[in-house]
């Protein structure tokens, strides 16, 4: 395959995992992937390796057509501009825009589950972004990635010190997904070639409860881990508490509001289709990532 595939975010943590397996696992050749980001000084290892690397900022919208030029496939990873409200949205349909004059044959996004039906506070951003390539007239890939395992591991070695993990998850249940099965099956789409129009919901192969995902993660750590109950409110003001900027707390309450009520209890086989394997499970994930889930 000769086609000239550009991923965004390249410098982040899904942007370098999509990047090592359209080299590694998808033999996609060095010099036709572009690696794009607003620090490409940040990708000289890539440039080693001979990916092309050029300057993209989603606040720069001539930038983003210089960048896009001579492109086949673009990568859209949604930024990371969430303390503004409306910012990434507007990032998102600059980059649409900026596909379509540089004549982009076709376009990936990294979206979320069911984005038209959620809580969750950037829900919006992605149904908007989703709504734009759509109405661009562009093939499209949408990939709507589940919460990733590798979240936990945020608050998780926290709540092991204490034995107590607040949650406000009721008996909602979640599927989730590791970052690297994600990057895999993105890579997967990336490289195949396609010219249809599809969207994908990768996620793991089964949902769990706050107290199921609690017992693996004291099974993998050998300590005891209990699961509080608590109000939207209540989680809100301990993480503002424990120092959480509040767009990023309002964020997390309304993840645990939309897997109360059902909405991330989501279950595909997509990431089969894509990638011809099984996607690895929570508890393998957490044996992986034992010394930071216990840190």
């Amino acid at each position: 395959m000769s086609e000239i595939i550009l991923v965004t975010g390249a410098a982040g943590q899904l942007g370098q995992r999509v990047i090592h397996h359209l080299i590694e696992t998808y033999k996609v050749a060095p010099g036709n992937i572009v690696a794009a980001t607003r620090s490409p000084e940040k990708l000289s290892e890539l440039e080693r390796k001979g990916v092309v690397t050029r300057k993209a900022d989603f606040d720069d919208a001539a930038g983003l057509e210089k960048a896009f030029a001579g492109v086949d496939r673009l990568l859209i990873i949604s930024t990371d501009a969430l303390d503004t409200p409306g910012k990434r949205l507007a990032q998102h349909k600059g980059a649409v825009a900026a596909a379509v004059k540089s004549g982009v044959k076709h376009i990936a996004y990294t979206s979320m589950p069911a984005p038209d039906n959620s809580l969750v506070t950037f829900a919006p951003d992605h149904l908007g972004s989703e709504n734009a390539i759509k109405a661009s007239g562009v093939a499209h890939t949408i990939i709507r990635d589940a919460w990733y395992h590798d979240n936990y591991l945020h608050g998780m070695p926290h709540n092991l010190q204490g034995g107590k993990w607040y949650s406000a998850m009721g008996d909602g249940k979640i599927s989730t997904i590791s970052r690297d099965d994600c990057a895999l099956a993105i890579a997967a789409a990336l490289a195949s070639g396609t010219s249809e129009s599809a969207t994908y919901t990768l996620t793991g192969t089964q949902s769990l409860d706050s107290r199921q995902i609690a017992a693996i993660v004291s099974d993998v750590a050998g300590k005891p881990l209990e699961v509080i109950d608590v109000t939207d409110e209540q989680l809100g003001q301990g993480m503002r508490g424990a120092g959480l900027p509040g767009f990023v707390a309002d964020m997390l309450v309304s993840a645990d509001a939309n897997t109360r009520a059902g909405k991330f209890d989501i279950v595909t086989e997509d990431f089969t289709k894509l990638t011809g394997k099984q996607p690895q499970p929570l508890k393998d994930f957490f044996v992986e990532h034992k010394a930071a889930l216990t840190a």
